[in-house]
């Protein structure tokens, strides 16, 4: 397999490479194997999410009444300190 890179990437991984000693490719290996289990550990939650919403365990809630618990949570949080 073939892997462009921009420049930029490109000298970071080098960069990494020396300061490490490892070659570039099992950096990028790693990096790969991170990213894709990080995105399954992500679509997980996603679906379990979505499971729990269709099965009404959880009820969704608008996005400005979700800004105003938020907004309350920090102040409370900001008060207590």
């Amino acid at each position: 397999m073939e892997l462009h890179l921009s420049s930029d990437l490109a000298a970071k991984l080098s960069r990494l490479a020396a300061e490490t000693g490892r070659p570039q490719d099992e950096l990028v290996q790693e990096a790969m194997a991170g990213y894709f289990a990080e995105l399954e550990h992500l679509h997980e939650s996603l679906d379990n999410r979505y499971d729990d919403v269709k099965s009404g365990r959880v009820k969704p809630i608008e996005g400005n009444e979700a800004f105003d618990h938020l907004r309350k949570k920090s102040k409370a949080r900001r008060a207590q300190r």
